[in-house]
Parts: structure tokens; C-alpha cells; sequence
């Protein structure tokens, strides 16, 4: 919270002045007409003067279309304000997402993040809003309020502001309970968004499985306690207008009983009874919107502290070391030093990885699921940082280089690769400048041509994560993608699962001829689909089992034979 008032709010200090000094007179005037009402009453009607009682109409009409005026203007300055801020912190936000390193990421968790980006900023936003409205109107009005009935009738004053006291302890236990518990609501509501994300993500799985009613009691369990946890925070700070009417009515009980008992003794007036009646209902209503602004300041104060630490945290731009020394001159493109890496720092997900690759050369990685392929790429991409060892590129250790600089030397498919709703041509380009020959040429490389013309050419749309595609289109664009750039070093990580096999050979083909002097890794599932490869290592649960080419494998690894054996008979079946 302290960072968005002393940083983010900083650049509009002169505007909320401006903004104040109008609300406070806005107020002012809406202070004065009590006054006037009572003053009139008790002074100008007895003595039948009829020049001032016009005056006086005139004067308090002119007070309420001045508090009105200055109202709605200090109003639209503070939304403004509000607004001007909120774009500025939701947009660092979303940058700050978008270098959060992946191992941030995966302790946030990404549902976590969309809830800081949408609900926690809106409560922020609510919050900035509020506090220049009613953070300067309501003080004013119960202040204001206090004050003029303290110059009408002290005596009367006094029995109202014997309330006080208990008003403000509501507020403080209201208040100092109810910040947690929306603490807490915001951490159950990223579970719940995670829960929609994962089964509306997997619907077709779930209907496939016929798993709908699991679902659905996993949702009303974390809906439940969503609904629990925002029932205990609401029920705490609706506790506080209904103990403040009964206060505050209960003074105005004791200032009519006085205050009828002073006007019988001829020590006050009727006009300043309903004056202080008038003054009771704006504090009352200063009181309740005081109220209503802890709320939501007690959403905000949960909600800020979930963004600032998200502000605060080190990104992957301050990783990179500017300290180049140890450098060599290496006859190796890629070089992988006996790394070792765990994603939790309690066991080693890959242990003892050695490899080196000459420029051009194509390395394939093949595996059972979990043995650690991805792994290797997200090192070599420093999408994590190596436990031990290193990972050079030029004799270059990779904790050197700019990440920008590094990550663009790579053309990548990812396994769960994303397409998103727009044209071909962009979701090919992803705003690197690439001409439209570039990425039409890559459509042909990647062997998907004839599918996007029959579509209608790059110009086409695609719906989001490339719906109207089948599972093999899908991968042709996504591999389309990582060519059209002419990538130094070509990173395909089960990026061939969808096509069929004469496909798949063909597309190999295509990268062989056109991108010769292109490093590549393929991660694959299937022989066939590294068995040309210069070089192939066999992973089993994160240590190196072979390395060697197809026909060295065959020989010496016993794995790689059980695999290609089971894979090559099962396609000459197939075939036969």
C-alpha cells in the first residue's frame, strides 16, 4: 500500500490537491445550510424581515448548487486520477509478470497472477477512487458537522458526541479483524480461478472421461469455501453501520429529550433543534460512508500487498551477470558442463548432464515422460538457472549474456505451445517485424502450404489456441513460427507428435536443405524422429543412459533398442 501512495500516486499530488481544496469547498457549502436553516427560523422569521428571509433563501440556494457543482467536479478529477494511476500500476504489473522468472512463477502460481491482474487491481482501483471522494468528503462533513453544532448549542453537542468514542472502537475491531479474513478470501478465490482454469481447460477431457460430477464436487468444495471465507469477512464489517445507527440514534434520542427540555426552559431555540437534527443525519452519513471506506480499504490493503510482492520481486533481468571473465574461445556451439538441476532443491530432476554440439549439428533427445528432456531445454533457454555445472553457447556461459540477446537466438516449439486469436501471418510474426515473404516461406518449410491456402492464405484468423486447426495444423504453425526468423539455434520439443510419419520425414527434410547451418535439439517421443540426428542421448530419469548415433544406440543401449524395437516393428505392422 505505502508504494502506491508514495510511488505510483506521486505524478498526481498536484491534481488531488486541486481536487481536495474543491471537495473541501464543495463540502463547506453543504455545511453551511443547517446554519442558515436555523438562523433564519430563530432570528429572521420572528422579527418579519422580509428582505433577509429572501436573502437567506437566495443564499442557501446558491450554497446548493455550489456544493453540487464543486462535488461533481472534484469527483470526476478523483476517477480520473484513479484511473490514470490504475493503468500505470496494472501496466508495470503486467510487465513485472512478464520477467518474473519461471520459478517465480511456479511458487505465485499463474492462476495467482490473474487474480493480482484482475480482482486485486479493481479493489485498488476502488479504493484510489473512494478515498479522494469520500476520504475527504466524509472526515470534512463529520468534523464540519461536529463543529457547527458545538457553536449552535454546546450543551446539545455534547450528549451527540459521547457516541463517538464507542463509534470509533467499532470501527478500530471491525477494521483491525477484517483486513486478514480478506487476506485469506483472496488466496481461496486464486484456488477457485485455478479450478475454473484447469476444468475449462480440460472440458473435452472431463466429458470424455465422463468425470463431469468429480467436477463438479471439486468446484462446489472450493466454492464453498470461497463463499465461507467472504461470508465471515462480510458478516464482520456489516456488523459495523448497524452498531453505528444504534449509537448514534441513541444520542439523538438524547438530544431530542435535551434538547426539547431546553427550548421548554427557553435556553435554546426550535431552529437549532432542527439544525442538530439536520447535522445528525450528515454525520451519520459522514460515519457510514467512514465505514464503507475501511471495507474497502480492508480489500485494498489485501490486494495491494499481493501486488507489491509481485513489484518487488527480482525478475529475470537482473539475473543476467555482466561479468564475462572465464570466457574461451570454444570449437562448440552448445556445450551442457555436468549440470545438475531440481526444481524443488530436494532431489535432482537431471544429474551429470555432459553433451557438446558443433555449430550445424542436431542433437536428439529422446526419453520416457518425466525423464528430463524439457528440463534440458528450459536450462538452455534460462528459463532456470543450473544448480551446478554450466551451459555455454560460443564458450559463452549463458549466466552472462542478456536474456533478450540470448532467447533471440532461438527459434522454439514448445510441447503445449500457444496460438492465439488472430491472422496466421501474426501469430507467425509475435511482433518480431517479419515480413509476409518470411512467413510464407516458413509455412512452406514447415510443410503446411496447401492446409493455409485452402484457408485462405496468412490473412486467415485463427480462434483462440487455434481451434479451427487440427492437432497436426497446429504444430505446422507453431513450427512455422520458430523458422521464420532464420534462428541460430532450432529447438523442437515434441513438436512432431500430431503428423504422420511421411509428414514428419518430409519436414525434416525441408530443415536439413534450408537451415543446414542451424543448431537443432529435437526432444521426441519416437525414433524416427531423431534416428538421423547426429547425435541422440537416451534419458532416463534425469541421467544420461546413451548418447551416440542410431546405429551406435543399437548396439550399445539397451533402452533405445527396447524402444526402437517396439516402435520400428509396430510401424512395419502398421505398414504390412
Amino acid at each position: 500500500m505505502k508504494k502506491i501512495f508514495t510511488y505510483y500516486l506521486k505524478p498526481y499530488y498536484l491534481r488531488m490537491a486541486l481536487g481536495f481544496a474543491i471537495k473541501f469547498t464543495g463540502t463547506i457549502m453543504d455545511l453551511f445550510l443547517p446554519w442558515a436553516l436555523a438562523h433564519t427560523i430563530d432570528e429572521v422569521v420572528p422579527a418579519g424581515r422580509k428582505e433577509e428571509i429572501l436573502f437567506w433563501g437566495l443564499f442557501m440556494i446558491g450554497c446548493s448548487l455550489a456544493a453540487a457543482a464543486f462535488n461533481v467536479l472534484a469527483n470526476r478529477m478523483a476517477s480520473r486520477v484513479a484511473s490514470d494511476a490504475m493503468f500505470t500500476i496494472r501496466g508495470d504489473l503486467f510487465a513485472k509478470v512478464m520477467y518474473l522468472s519461471n520459478r517465480q512463477a511456479d511458487e505465485v502460481t499463474r492462476p495467482s497472477l490473474i487474480s493480482r491482474l484482475t480482482t486485486d487491481t479493481y479493489n485498488v482501483h476502488q479504493m484510489l477512487g473512494r478515498i479522494q471522494r469520500l476520504g475527504v468528503r466524509a472526515p470534512i462533513l463529520l468534523i464540519g458537522g461536529i463543529a457547527m453544532t458545538m457553536a449552535l448549542d454546546t450543551a446539545l453537542a455534547c450528549v451527540l458526541l459521547a457516541t463517538l468514542p464507542l463509534l470509533a472502537a467499532v470501527v478500530t475491531l471491525v477494521s483491525r479483524k477484517s483486513i486478514p479474513l480478506f487476506a485469506s478470501l483472496q488466496e481461496s478465490t486464486d484456488r477457485f480461478v485455478r479450478l475454473v482454469r484447469e476444468d475449462i481447460g480440460g472440458i473435452r477431457v472431463i466429458k470424455a472421461l465422463s468425470k463431469e460430477d468429480y467436477e463438479r464436487k471439486r468446484f462446489d468444495a472450493i466454492n464453498r469455501e470461497v463463499v465461507d471465507r467472504e461470508r465471515k469477512a462480510t458478516v464482520i464489517t456489516a456488523l459495523t453501520n448497524p452498531s453505528m445507527n444504534i449509537l448514534l440514534n441513541l444520542g439523538l434520542v438524547g438530544v431530542i429529550l435535551v434538547g426539547a427540555w431546553r427550548v421548554n426552559a427557553g435556553t435554546s431555540e426550535v431552529g437549532k433543534i432542527l439544525a442538530f437534527m439536520t447535522y445528525f443525519t450528515i454525520i451519520l452519513n459522514a460515519l457510514m460512508s467512514i465505514s464503507r471506506m475501511f471495507v474497502i480499504l480492508s480489500k485494498a490493503a489485501a490486494s495491494a500487498e499481493r501486488i507489491s510482492r509481485i513489484l518487488e520481486a527480482e525478475d529475470e533481468r537482473q539475473f543476467a551477470c555482466p561479468d564475462k571473465a572465464g570466457e574461451e574461445s570454444s570449437p562448440f556451439h552448445i556445450e551442457f558442463d555436468h549440470v545438475d538441476f531440481s526444481y524443488n532443491k530436494v532431489c535432482n530432476n537431471i544429474e551429470d548432464i555432459t553433451f557438446q554440439l558443433k555449430k550445424g549439428e542436431t542433437l536428439g533427445i529422446i526419453g520416457a515422460t518425466g525423464s528430463g528432456k524439457s528440463t534440458i531445454v528450459n536450462l538452455l533457454m534460462r528459463f532456470y538457472d543450473v544448480d551446478k555445472g554450466a551451459v555455454r553457447i560460443n564458450g559463452q556461459n549463458i549466466k552472462s549474456m542478456d536474456l533478450k540477446t540470448l532467447r533471440k537466438r532461438f527459434g522454439t516449439v514448445f510441447q503445449n505451445d500457444m496460438l492465439f486469436e488472430d491472422t496466421i501471418y501474426e501469430n507467425i510474426n509475435m511482433g518480431r517485424g517479419l515480413t509476409r515473404q518470411q512467413a510464407e516461406k516458413a509455412v512452406i518449410y514447415a510443410r503446411a502450404e496447401e492446409f493455409v491456402e485452402e484457408k485462405g492464405g496468412v490473412d486467415q484468423g485463427l480462434d483462440i489456441k487455434g481451434a479451427n486447426l487440427s492437432g497436426g495444423q497446429k504444430q505446422r504453425i507453431l513450427i512455422a513460427r520458430a523458422l521464420a526468423s532464420g534462428p541460430e539455434i532450432l529447438i523442437l520439443d515434441d513438436s512432431s507428435s500430431a503428423l504422420d510419419y511421411k509428414t514428419d520425414a518430409a519436414l525434416r527434410k525441408e530443415i536439413k536443405t534450408h537451415f543446414a547451418g542451424t543448431t537443432c535439439i529435437v526432444v521426441a517421443q519416437r525414433i524416427s524422429s531423431v534416428m538421423s540426428a547426429d547425435h541422440i542421448m537416451v534419458l532416463e530419469e534425469g541421467r544420461i543412459l546413451g548418447y551416440g548415433t542410431h546405429e551406435e544406440l543399437m548396439k550399445t543401449c539397451s533402452i533405445y533398442q527396447e524402444i526402437g524395437k517396439s516402435q520400428m516393428g509396430f510401424r512395419r505392422e502398421g505398414m504390412g
